[in-house]
C-alpha cells in the first residue's frame, strides 16, 4: 500500500511538471471547445504554437516557435490588458468573435468583430497566423480576423507591414516596454506610406531611424539586404496595399524581424539543425544611421572623419558646431540657384533623402526625369525610382534634402542622386570632390550631369555673366544707397514673403519714368468709359469699381478707379504699377497702363471678354458652356498662374484672394485659410487653400459659401470631405456635365483640391506641386486630412438669407498684392 501511494505521488508530481506545456494535439478550438491555462494549439505542421504564458505575475495568450527550446514570444493577444488571475479561457462567442476572459469570467481582450458567421473555427496555421474563418471554408479572402493585420514587435515571413487599402487596416510593429514587459512601447516600426514608400522607426512621431527609399531590390539605406540568398524581399503598392514583407527561399531556416524595446531593429535567423537564435543585421548601425545626422542637405559617410560633409556648392550652416563635429545645422547653398542656368550634381553610392515629399512617376525614364526637374525650379534632385534592369521610373524631391548618408562604394549600398546645384558652382563640381567645410575640397565625388569639355567655353560664359549681374546688383545698391532718404521710400520691403511698398505716402513724390508704362491721360479715359458712367460698370472692389472703355484706336480695355476715400489707394497703385508690369504670364491679366492727375488714381487692364469665371460657373443655365475638358484647362491655367506668382516671378508675390468672383479684395469669405482668417497669417499656403476651394467649385459648380449647401451643416468643403471618405466623391460633379468626361480625372481634381485645403497649412502641397500632380496621372498623392473651415451652422435667417454679394473682406490688414480677375 505504501508502495502504491508512492507511485500515486510520483505520478501526479510528474503531470504538475509538465502542466504548463500540455497541448490539444489540434490546431482550432470553437465555441463549444475553448482554450485553457493547461493547454495548447499547435499547427498542423508543428512549426507554432499558441497558448498562456506567464511573466511578471502576468498571463498573456502567445504564439512562439514550437521546435524552438528558448521559447521566444512572437506574437501576443492581450498584452496591454493581462489577465491578473491565475488562469483564463480563449474561446468564440456569437460564432464571430474571440474572446479571452480571466478566472472570474470578466473579458480582458476581443477581437473586435462584428461579422455574423454560422459555424466559426479559430485555427493557428504552419506560418504563425492565428485566424478567424467560416469552419469549412479556408479561404485567406474570407478570413474573419487574422492576427496577422495585428502584429507585436515582430515580423514573420509572409506577414505584411504596411497599409491594407480594402480593410483600412495599417499594420505596424511596436516594441516592448521592456524586455519582460509585452505591454506597448515607446518604438514604432511602420512603412512610411506617403511619397516615396520606405521603413521608418519612430518615436512619440519623431523618426529616429528609417531604411532609405525602396529602389526595387531592397531600401536604399540597408546594405545588409543586398546579396542575401536565403530569403526574398518583397514591397507591394497597387490599389489594394502598400505593404512590406519578406519570404524565405531557404527551408532549413526560420527568420524573424524584431523592433526591440530599445528602438533597435534587428534581423535573427535560425538554423532548424541548431535551434539556436543569431543576430543576421542590426539597426541603427552606426552613427550614419541615426535621423539627420548631418542636417539638411548635409551628407554622413562613416568611413570619413569627421562623418558629415557638405556636397559642392555648400557649405555649412553653422561653421562653428560644423568645425565641433556637430552636423545637426546642415549645410546651405553656396550660391543662389538660377532656375535656367542650373545643373545637377551626380552622387553616387547614396541612401537617398527622406522621401515624404515627393513626387514619383512610374512611366519616365532617367534622361526625362532629369529634364522635368531642370524645368521645375523647385526640384532639388530626382533619382531612379527602381533601379532593376536598367532603371525606370523616377523620383523628384521639392525643398530641403534631410537625412542622405553616401556609402563607400555599390557594393555596400545606395544608389545615383542627382543634386541640383547653382551654374556658378558648376565649374567647381567638375573633377572636384563635395567639402567637409564648403571650400570644395573633400573625398566625395561628384560630376556635373551632361557636362563635357565641349561645354567649358559656354560655362565659363555663363559665369561671366552671372558675375557681371551681380556687379550690376551691387552698383545699383550703391547708387540706392546715395539718393538720399525721400527716394529711398519708394524701394520695397519684403514682410512675411509679401512685397510690401514702405508706408509713406507716394502721392507727389512718384516718378512716372519709374512706372515703366504707358501713361494715359485722364480726359481720354474719361472719354473712353463714357465718364464713367455706370452702364459701363464691369463690377466693384474694396477698393474703387472697373469700367469698361474704348479708346479712340478702338481697342476695349478695362479701366480700374481707385476710391477717393481709400486710404491706401495710392499705395495700392504704387503696388500694382510696379509689380504687375513685371510680370508676363499668359494666365496673368496684363496692366497696360496708368493715369495720376489730380486726385485721381488709374490703372488700364487688358479687356477679358468672359468677365470672372463666376458669372458661368454658377449660372445653372451658363454653366452648361463649361464642359469637363474646359473646367480642366481653367484649373490648370489658374495653378500654372499661381504658380508664377509664388516662385517663377522676379519677385515672390502671394495673391490672397484667390476666388472665382472679382468683387472683393484682400480677403474674402469661404477662400480664405483658417489661419489668414482668424490670425491674420498668410503665405503661399494661404494661396494654396484658396485654390483648393477654386478647384472643388469648378468640379461642382457650387460655391463653398452661398445657398447651395442650405440643407445641410457641411458647406462644400464639408460636402467634398464626407464624400471622399464614404468613395462616393463621384457624386459632386457638377450635374450640368452630361458629355463624355474621365472619372479618374474628376477624382484626382477632388483629392488635390482636398489636398490644398487641409486643416493645418504644412500639410498642403506647394504650387509646383499642385500643377505636377495636374498634369500627370501616375504621380503618386498622399491621402488628403482633415480640411478646414468645413462645418458651419446657420444660426438665423438673416444670417443663412445674407446676399453673397454684399459679403466684405474681413481683416485689418490692407496689403494686397494683385487684384483678382
Amino acid at each position: 500500500m505504501k508502495s502504491l501511494h508512492c507511485h500515486i505521488s510520483t505520478f501526479i508530481f510528474i503531470f504538475f511538471l509538465f502542466y504548463p506545456i500540455l497541448s490539444l494535439a489540434i490546431d482550432t478550438i470553437t465555441p463549444t471547445q475553448p482554450l485553457t491555462t493547461n493547454q495548447t494549439l499547435v499547427s498542423n505542421g508543428e512549426v507554432f504554437e499558441l497558448g498562456f504564458f506567464n511573466t511578471s505575475n502576468y498571463l498573456y495568450i502567445g504564439i512562439w516557435y514550437k521546435q524552438i527550446e528558448l521559447r521566444t514570444i512572437l506574437w501576443v493577444a492581450n498584452r496591454d490588458t493581462p489577465i491578473t488571475s491565475s488562469s483564463g479561457s480563449l474561446t468564440i462567442v456569437n460564432n464571430s468573435n474571440l474572446v479571452l476572459v480571466n478566472q472570474m469570467g470578466a473579458v480582458v481582450w476581443s477581437s473586435n468583430q462584428s461579422t455574423q458567421v454560422v459555424n466559426t473555427v479559430a485555427q493557428l496555421l504552419d506560418n504563425g497566423n492565428f485566424v478567424l474563418r467560416p469552419e469549412n471554408d479556408e479561404n485567406p479572402e474570407n478570413y474573419i480576423w487574422q492576427s496577422f493585420d495585428y502584429p507585436t514587435d515582430t515580423l514573420l515571413p509572409e506577414m505584411k507591414l504596411g497599409w491594407d487599402r480594402k480593410s483600412g487596416i495599417n499594420r505596424v510593429l511596436q516594441s516592448w516596454k521592456t524586455n519582460n514587459d509585452p505591454k506597448t512601447g515607446d518604438y514604432t516600426f511602420k512603412v512610411n506610406i506617403i511619397g516615396f514608400p520606405e521603413l521608418l522607426t519612430v518615436k512619440n512621431e519623431t523618426i529616429i531611424w528609417r531604411t532609405g527609399p525602396w529602389n526595387g531590390m531592397r531600401f536604399s539605406g540597408v546594405p545588409a539586404m543586398k546579396g542575401v540568398s536565403m530569403m526574398q524581399f518583397e514591397l507591394e503598392e497597387n490599389s489594394d496595399e502598400i505593404s512590406y514583407s519578406f519570404e524565405m527561399l531557404d527551408s532549413s531556416v526560420y527568420s524573424r524581424l524584431v523592433i526591440n524595446s530599445s528602438g533597435i531593429n534587428q534581423r535573427f535567423v535560425c538554423a532548424k539543425s541548431t535551434n539556436t537564435w543569431s543576430v543576421f543585421w542590426s539597426f541603427p548601425d552606426d552613427l550614419c544611421d541615426q535621423f539627420g545626422e548631418c542636417g539638411s542637405f548635409g551628407i554622413c559617410d562613416a568611413s570619413t572623419a569627421p562623418i558629415c560633409n557638405c556636397t559642392t556648392g555648400f557649405r555649412p550652416k553653422n561653421q562653428q558646431a560644423w568645425d565641433l563635429r556637430d552636423g545637426l545645422d546642415g549645410c546651405v547653398r553656396s550660391s543662389d540657384l538660377d532656375c535656367g542656368s542650373d545643373g545637377f550634381l551626380s552622387m553616387n553610392n547614396m541612401k537617398l533623402p527622406e522621401s515624404s515629399n515627393v513626387f514619383v512617376d512610374q512611366t519616365m525614364n532617367l534622361s526625362e526625369c532629369g529634364a522635368i526637374c531642370k524645368k521645375n525650379c523647385s526640384c532639388a534632385a530626382y533619382a531612379s525610382m527602381n533601379i532593376t534592369e536598367g532603371g525606370s521610373g523616377c523620383v523628384f524631391w521639392v525643398g530641403d534634402l534631410m537625412d542622405m548618408r553616401q556609402y563607400a562604394d555599390s557594393e555596400n549600398g545606395g544608389q545615383d542622386l542627382y543634386v541640383r546645384v547653382a551654374a556658378s558652382d558648376l565649374l567647381q563640381s567638375m573633377g572636384v570632390g563635395s567639402s567637409k567645410n564648403g571650400s570644395g575640397n573633400g573625398n566625395h565625388v561628384g560630376k556635373i550631369v551632361g557636362i563635357t569639355a565641349s561645354t567649358c567655353v559656354v560655362l565659363t560664359f555663363l559665369l561671366i555673366l552671372v558675375y557681371l549681374k551681380k556687379k550690376k546688383t551691387r552698383n545699383l545698391k550703391k547708387s540706392i544707397n546715395r539718393r538720399g532718404p525721400q527716394e529711398r521710400t519708394e524701394d520695397f520691403l519684403v514682410n512675411d514673403g509679401a512685397i510690401v511698398p514702405s508706408r509713406r505716402d507716394y502721392y507727389s513724390k512718384t516718378s512716372m519714368d519709374e512706372l515703366e508704362l504707358p501713361l494715359f491721360d485722364f480726359t481720354t479715359l474719361t472719354t473712353a468709359t463714357n465718364n464713367f458712367s455706370d452702364t459701363n460698370k464691369l463690377g466693384q472692389g474694396g477698393f474703387g469699381c472697373v469700367y469698361k472703355g474704348t479708346l479712340t484706336e478702338g481697342e476695349v480695355v478695362a479701366v480700374k478707379r481707385l476710391s477717393r476715400i481709400c486710404e491706401q489707394g495710392i499705395e495700392e497703385l504704387k503696388n500694382e504699377v510696379r509689380l504687375i508690369a513685371k510680370l508676363q504670364h499668359r494666365n496673368l491679366v496684363r496692366v497696360l497702363g496708368c493715369s495720376i492727375e489730380v486726385k485721381e488714381k488709374l490703372l488700364i487692364y487688358e479687356y477679358m471678354d468672359n468677365k470672372s469665371l463666376d458669372m458661368f460657373l454658377f449660372d445653372k443655365e451658363k454653366n452648361m458652356i463649361l464642359s469637363w475638358k474646359i473646367r480642366l484647362d481653367i484649373i490648370r491655367g489658374i495653378a500654372r498662374g499661381l504658380l508664377y506668382l509664388h516662385q517663377d516671378s522676379r519677385f515672390k508675390i502671394i495673391h490672397r484672394d484667390m476666388k472665382a468672383k472679382t468683387k472683393i479684395v484682400v480677403g474674402t469669405y469661404g477662400y480664405m485659410s483658417p489661419e489668414y482668417a482668424m490670425d491674420g497669417h498668410f503665405s503661399t499656403k494661404s494661396d494654396v487653400f484658396s485654390f483648393g476651394v477654386l478647384i472643388l467649385e469648378i468640379v461642382s459648380g457650387k460655391r463653398n459659401r452661398g445657398s447651395s449647401n442650405t440643407n445641410s451643416q457641411l458647406n462644400l468643403l464639408g460636402q467634398a470631405w464626407k464624400l471622399w471618405n464614404e468613395d462616393n466623391s463621384l457624386e459632386l460633379l457638377d450635374e450640368s456635365i452630361t458629355a463624355k468626361f474621365s472619372e479618374n480625372e474628376v477624382l484626382r481634381c477632388i483629392q488635390i483640391g482636398l489636398l490644398c485645403v487641409q486643416e493645418q497649412s504644412e500639410d498642403r502641397p506647394g504650387m509646383a506641386k499642385v500643377v505636377l500632380l495636374l498634369s500627370s496621372e501616375t504621380v503618386r498623392m498622399p491621402r488628403p486630412k482633415h480640411p478646414g473651415f468645413f462645418i458651419r451652422k446657420l444660426n438665423n435667417e438673416s444670417e443663412s438669407s445674407r446676399k453673397y454679394d454684399d459679403l466684405v473682406s474681413i481683416n485689418g490688414i490692407t496689403i494686397s498684392i494683385l487684384d483678382g480677375r
